[in-house]
């Protein structure tokens, strides 16, 4: 496939652990979307978020994407090293007057109901130990998706008004990838249906700083069980480097596409050369989730203790 657009993709795993098999699915997505239009395809460590990052982890998930043959262009950029980029786009928002301080804990909100009703929006309480939160009088709540087609959010997590630095000082992860994707000129996003809401708000974004959005393609989730995603916080097992064939030929497999029986016996570039050439986003099954085998080796979770 020849892209009749320039081409920039990007792969943004959180280091707070190795990859698992939901998260090599989503690299591959995004890998092979980029390499079937001739594009560029990027690693970005969001770390942003220090106190659940590990030590380590992010060299161990590059080193995890090397030895399955996803090779990235340019250097990894590491959101920890960005603050600059991130201080300038929130400063634009508040001198639009979009921004403004919030002092509701989690507590509060919770209380209220869960979902913020903008109780600080008029409130000009001054700059002190407070979240910065963003106007969203007109938020985003449909958009196309290349795999899903056209997609309605209606989660009011979605169209609250959005944090944009938290009360610890922390930028938020909404605004630090729109920041990121607008700097590093970005043009097409593949990534798990569970951020479908998220994909919302960040267009919210796009749309007040009247910048151009990228393409979503939004790919089902590997679950375990309906609504319980394999993730870092359910245990599930880094992938075995060992066998990067085998996790190349599942993936795919979960993907939509059938894999000859031979590619087994290739090299991990051999089987990703295969898929470049056969990638169509219309053979992504359109779900929000697929459950996978727990028992599987490739799937499984370490036992809670």
């Amino acid at each position: 496939m020849t892209a009749s657009y320039p081409y920039i993709g990007r792969f943004a795993p959180s280091p707070t652990g190795p990859l698992h098999f939901g998260s090599l699915v989503a690299a591959l997505a995004s890998y092979l979307d980029a390499r079937a239009h001739n594009g560029i395809w990027r690693v970005r460590m969001e770390d942003i978020d220090t106190p659940r990052c590990i030590d380590g982890a992010d060299s161990q998930i590059l080193h995890q994407l090397d030895a399955h043959g996803l090779q990235w262009d340019g250097e990894v950029v590491y959101q920890s090293k960005r603050h600059s980029l991130y201080r300038a786009m929130l400063a634009d928002f508040v001198s639009k007057g979009l921004a403004y301080n919030c002092i509701c804990t989690r507590r509060m909100i919770k209380d209220n109901g869960g979902v913020y009703p903008g109780t600080c929006r008029f409130a000009n309480h001054p700059h002190g130990q407070t979240a910065i939160r963003l106007q969203l009088t007109h938020p985003v709540t449909q958009f196309y998706d290349r795999v899903l087609g056209e997609v309605t959010v209606d989660d009011p997590h979605a169209l609250e008004d959005t944090v944009l630095k938290r009360r610890d000082g922390l930028y938020s992860y909404n605004l630090v990838v729109v920041a990121d994707d607008i700097e590093q000129n970005i043009t097409d996003i593949v990534r798990g249906s569970d951020l479908l809401a998220t994909t919302a708000t960040h267009l919210s974004l796009y749309q007040l700083l009247a910048q151009p959005s990228p393409r979503y393609a939004h790919i089902p989730v590997a679950a375990l069980s309906i609504g319980r995603k394999l993730s870092k916080q359910n245990h599930a097992m880094a992938i075995d480097t060992n066998q990067a064939v085998q996790n190349l030929v599942q993936a795919l497999t979960f993907l939509g596409y059938k894999v000859p029986d031979e590619a087994i016996n290739l090299s991990p570039s051999s089987v990703l050369q295969w898929a470049i050439t056969h990638w169509r986003c219309d053979n992504i099954p359109k779900k929000r989730e697929i459950i996978v085998a727990a028992q599987d080796s490739t799937y499984h979770t370490q036992p809670r203790t």
